[in-house]
């Protein structure tokens, strides 16, 4: 798609210092606030880029249409509601009352279907080969979403001044990390190393990197099967089904072809990390306390390394002076939420003083 003409929906969020995150490091650590977006998520930059480019080509009678149980959704329903534009949001079976709620109020029209999140998505497309103003939205997988994402990238460069060491991530389907990839490239920063994180049981982007390493003999876990991709020189990781709390929103069933190509190729080098939802959990409630902001469980994610200074140091071993953490937001956390953590956390902590942590086919241990 073409850029839109008009000016982008997004504002600029904050980057702050993290006195806290710094002395745990030993290295100035820098919160890029993506939770602070209409839709509590970096996904409105991507989300309302493509909504914009997709308006100024059909017209204002265009239908935005997008599969998703979370993130992603809501940000494109607030993204139609900005623009002055009908959304559907198709949505599976067993989705909060919370969540309705929010797609409502953002005016969208919701549409429940399906029992997993591919039957949505097929009834999806389903309706868009049907309405010629129809469009669908890409929760992740498309260049256009990357080149709204990537505007973070070209912030942070202006609010830093200079080059970071390291920037720091979560990933599901990988929209985040094409657009931190097509952000350094327009930067200049493609020596710069990114380090990719997510949850045990939903870590497609992991299998998937670990699968295309030269030399590399990678086995996936159970019911986690391999699929070529459509040029046939990438390989790809399908999750048929999740066994991770932050599903939700890393659950993507298999990673972008296109981030996966990007991050196997690119020079500063991707490192890719999965790391159990009970040190998510824990980061999740100290960041709380620290930072006095709720996380959801794939936002916490990226910040485990924060927390942890033998995790920091496995994935940035070349004493870094500074960082960036994506603090990518997400709606899914509540008081009630974190009261859940908090017990399931406590109970895990009875059961070893480590957890697991695997890194570019790699495993090691942390301490509790």
């Amino acid at each position: 798609m073409p850029r839109p003409t008009s000016e982008h929906l997004w504002k600029e969020t904050p980057l702050i210092h993290s006195d806290r995150i710094s002395s745990i490091i030993g290295c100035s650590a820098f919160l890029k606030l993506e939770n602070l977006h209409p839709s509590h998520s970096f996904k409105y930059r991507g989300i309302s880029h493509f909504a914009q480019t997709a308006k100024e080509i059909h017209g204002t009678d265009v239908h935005l249409i997008i599969a998703s149980g979370g993130n992603a959704g809501l940000a494109a329903a607030c993204a139609a509601k900005a623009l002055g534009v009908r959304c559907t949001v198709f949505i599976p079976e067993g989705v909060t009352a919370s969540t309705l709620d929010l797609l409502k109020r953002q005016e969208a029209e919701v549409i429940v279907h399906g029992s997993f999140y591919l039957q949505a998505l097929e009834r999806a497309k389903e309706v868009v080969n049907s309405d010629e103003k129809a469009v669908m939205v890409p929760a992740y997988d498309d260049p256009t979403v990357w080149e709204g994402h990537s505007s973070m990238i070209a912030e942070i460069s202006d609010q830093l001044q200079d080059k970071p060491d390291a920037i720091f991530c979560s990933v599901g389907g990988g929209g985040l990390l094409g657009g931190i990839i097509t952000g350094c490239k327009k930067v200049g920063w493609d020596d710069v190393p990114i380090v990719a994180i997510e949850t045990r049981g939903s870590d497609c982007f992991y299998h998937s990197i670990a699968l295309n390493r030269q030399g590399v003999s990678h086995v996936l876990p159970p019911d986690v099967n391999l699929v070529e991709g459509d040029d046939s020189d990438v390989k790809l990781a399908f999750f048929n089904e999740f066994s991770s709390r932050a599903s939700g929103s890393l659950g993507a069933s298999s990673p972008s072809e296109g981030v996966v190509r990007m991050a196997l190729r690119r020079g500063g080098g991707v490192v890719s990390a999965s790391v159990p939802d009970e040190l998510s959990m824990q980061v999740a409630l100290a960041f709380a306390d620290d930072h006095k902001m709720l996380v959801e469980l794939s936002c916490s994610t990226t910040l485990t390394p924060a927390y942890k200074p033998g995790l920091f140091s496995t994935l940035v071993p070349d004493s870094p002076k500074k960082v960036v953490f994506i603090v990518c937001g997400g709606f899914k956390v509540s008081l009630e939420e974190m009261a859940i953590y908090k017990k399931l956390l406590d109970e895990d902590m009875t059961k070893s003083a480590t957890w697991d942590i695997l890194c570019d086919g790699r495993k090691f241990k942390v301490g509790k």
